[in-house]
């Protein structure tokens, strides 16, 4: 279950389907994404074909990132079970 964003425009994506907050022709993608993210207990669930499923390094050791398009990311990390910090941005 998804328990706490990073990205306030995401969350208001994820909650009332406002796409203020993130590029509009990911809209797609991200709800399949986050329904996923709020299903699964851990990331092993999100590594779908396409999705490039990865851990991270440096400062978001324990976290891990989904392909959303181009340079565009949705990274997270779990806390019992739970998606925390879930996060949207261009890192490349």
């Amino acid at each position: 279950m998804i328990r706490s964003f990073r990205h306030k425009g995401l969350e208001e994506f994820f909650r009332q389907g406002s796409k203020a907050g993130i590029q509009p022709a990911h809209a797609k993608r991200l709800r399949v994404q986050l329904a996923m993210l709020n299903a699964v207990k851990g990331p092993e669930g999100m590594g779908l074909p396409g999705w490039k499923l990865h851990p991270l390094t440096g400062g978001l050791k324990d976290h891990w990132a989904v392909w959303v398009n181009g340079n565009w990311r949705m990274t997270f990390t779990f806390d019992n079970g739970d998606a925390i910090l879930i996060d949207y941005q261009d890192y490349h």
